[in-house]
């Protein structure tokens, strides 16, 4: 006899025939989707954390023994914060590259990629600069050589970070995505703690203040080995997925199954266009993310020379290398508890957690500025990485919910060359001003900020239209 077959209606929605037999009065018929939310197993989640956390670390590390470096080969601190300029400027051209590249060849190869170029480049950074302190290099072409190796972190570690978290946003619904995001920016925070605070340790009896690069190119390689191992591949959706058929050449229509109606936002099937950074969609964010991002990097370039000569260290530059990094973890712990406590506690949206957090900034520079102690100075860096650690992750999850889901690969990489075009020539901007007057770089910094904040309050959309769900 034929098992009877039952319509079942959900809010006016046709869905399958369904046999009697297989109801079951206790369970409901319709049962709620998986949230999107936890689409990242945590296992998973540890592995993009890793990533951004060892390359925040490592760079960190590195800004921690710089100054002493540089002190120690004779150079003038502005072309030690020019050493970085070329490495930046990649960045920035290559950066939309390799995140088309993760919408088409997947975010676990460009993950890879990343930290390939971070490993090739801190081992020759690091013996490089080994052998200019023993004194085999010159100072010059150390830093050129220098210059050089950096320049691999740029084309290739740019990577990463636009495929991390293209990973996230993609599998994210937009109301929690800034949360989510801030969750993977904190990683950088964790990582600028951890770098700072292990750098001292890492200066090693043979090679010195180089120790801290060639440590964490080992780090990296274990990275890049977990990342390769436990990583699944991702088959990306966007753009290389495309429509799926029946056959290649049946015209049959678009197999729908398995679709998720929070995509309807995407066209799926077409390729989104090229995204371009001043585009209206994106202009508030660019802009705000463009000069409150000179404004950290001037912070973060003038405070390792800030603490040296605060507290009579030009003399002795093996010396600076703990207080550097104790300022510089400071501001770092600083910076976890603004995304880790802050935003997610505050609900903050984008929006908001970008205007609090520049006025912060402000707010800090200036108390830097005036620090005389490690205590006073520490405690302005705190208050500033307070500010930028709540006002990056907002740019970052703006600029992301600007957009469509299929477009946020390209997202990423906008996101990453902003980032990397304030480090171009800001730091050296910064410590050029910082060396003839502390009032010009503070000053300009402060002013940064002071714009961003009326730009932003005029410009930026609302967080409630930014995180509504769109239909």
């Amino acid at each position: 006899m034929p098992v009877p077959l039952v319509h079942c209606k959900d809010a006016g929605a046709r869905l399958p025939l369904v046999p009697m037999a297989d109801i079951d009065p206790a369970r409901p018929l319709t049962e709620p989707p998986a949230e999107r939310a936890r689409a990242i197993p945590r296992g998973r989640m540890a592995l993009l954390f890793a990533v951004m956390l060892t390359t925040a670390a490592g760079n960190t590390a590195m800004q921690s023994v710089m100054p002493s470096i540089g002190t120690s080969l004779g150079v003038d601190d502005v072309w030690i914060s020019l050493a970085y300029s070329w490495s930046a400027l990649l960045w920035v051209v290559c950066a939309p590259f390799w995140a088309r590249k993760s919408d088409q060849r997947g975010r676990k190869a460009m993950m890879a990629l990343g930290m390939l170029g971070f490993i090739a480049s801190f081992v020759l950074c690091g013996l490089i600069l080994w052998l200019g302190l023993a004194g085999i290099f010159p100072a010059l072409w150390c830093l050129l050589l220098f210059a050089a190796a950096r320049s691999l972190y740029g084309g290739f570690g740019s990577a990463a970070p636009p495929a991390v978290q293209a990973y996230v946003a993609s599998r994210t619904p937009r109301a929690e995505r800034t949360q989510a995001l801030s969750l993977i920016a904190s990683s950088f925070g964790l990582g600028t703690v951890i770098g700072p605070a292990l750098a001292p340790l890492m200066v090693l009896p043979v090679v010195g203040l180089a120790g801290p690069f060639l440590v964490f190119a080992l780090i990296g390689a274990i990275t890049l080995v977990a990342v390769r191992w436990r990583l699944p591949n991702d088959e990306p959706q966007f753009p290389a997925r495309g429509t799926a058929y029946e056959s290649p050449h049946s015209g049959s229509p678009p197999n729908e199954v398995g679709k998720d109606e929070s995509d309807e936002e995407d066209a799926v099937g077409a390729e989104p266009g090229k995204l371009r950074w001043f585009e209206p969609r994106l202009r508030p964010w660019v802009v705000s993310g463009l000069l409150g991002g000179h404004a950290q990097a001037m912070v973060l370039g003038i405070a390792g020379f800030l603490v040296l000569d605060r507290l009579g260290l030009r003399g002795d530059p093996a010396a600076g290398a703990g207080p550097v990094g104790l300022v510089l973890m400071a501001g770092a712990i600083a910076t976890l508890l603004a995304q880790w406590g802050l935003i997610p506690r505050l609900d903050l949206g984008p929006r908001a957690a970008s205007l609090w957090g520049i006025a912060i900034a402000a707010v800090g520079t200036v108390v830097l500025g005036l620090g005389q102690t490690i205590h006073t100075i520490a405690l302005g860096y705190s208050i500033a990485s307070l500010g930028f650690g709540l006002f990056r992750p907002g740019n970052t999850s703006g600029t992301s919910l600007a957009v469509s889901r299929a477009e946020q690969g390209q997202a990423g990489g906008v996101t990453a060359s902003v980032a990397g075009a304030s480090f171009i020539y800001a730091p050296a901007l910064g410590v050029w001003l910082y060396n003839h007057s502390d009032w010009l770089g503070f000053g300009l910094i402060v002013s940064l900020c002071a714009i961003v904040f009326a730009y932003g309050w005029l410009a930026l959309q609302p967080d409630v239209a930014l995180t509504s769900e769109r239909r």
